[in-house]
């Protein structure tokens, strides 16, 4: 399945449900590979990815955040660690840009995927170890779609602002 990106762009969805089908090495490289490249402020790179393939750490990631239980079915997740979100505006939006490089990515090769906001990352840290200068705030769970129409049903009607509503041309 290959798209253009403004084909990804427009058909791209959240998926929650995935099939018990563990993604292929060279898929879960790309993923990575593409959350690497990722543009970021000053070319700062402000994150390091957690790759996470094992069930159980899933599933207790999976309760670090009100609407995370995604991650519990994926097969694969990646945590998204930065510096203190407090120190640069920009490492938030950096964090996103490799977020969403990641999801398009695995758009185009017909794995679906979501984004979870983690609500606990003391928690976070005990389970994944990693170093108190880091802090988690994001999360992606990636897998095959449990219902494989959604990679190839038509955008939605409705439900998204036409540029009318949202666009102020010049000032507001």
């Amino acid at each position: 399945m290959t798209l253009s990106v403004s084909e990804a762009i427009r058909t791209k969805r959240a998926v929650r449900h995935f099939a018990d089908t563990p993604l292929k090495e060279e898929e879960v490289l790309a993923i990575l590979n593409a959350g690497r490249r990722a543009q970021s402020s000053k070319n700062t790179q402000p994150w390091h990815f957690i790759a996470i393939r094992d069930r159980e750490r899933l599933i207790a990631l999976s309760k670090l955040g009100d609407w995370a239980g995604h991650l519990a079915g994926a097969a694969l997740g990646v945590a998204i660690l930065t510096r203190d979100p407090a120190e640069r505006f920009s490492i938030m939006f950096d964090a996103g840009q490799a977020a969403a490089y990641m999801q398009l990515a695995a758009w185009e090769m017909g794995i679906g995927s979501c984004l979870a906001t983690i609500y606990q990352p003391e928690a976070a840290r005990e389970l994944l170890a990693f170093p108190t200068e880091f802090h988690l705030r994001i999360a992606l769970s990636f897998g095959y779609p449990l219902d494989e129409g959604v990679l190839s049903a038509p955008p939605r009607k409705g439900g998204r602002k036409t540029l009318d509503e949202i666009v102020h041309w010049e000032k507001w």
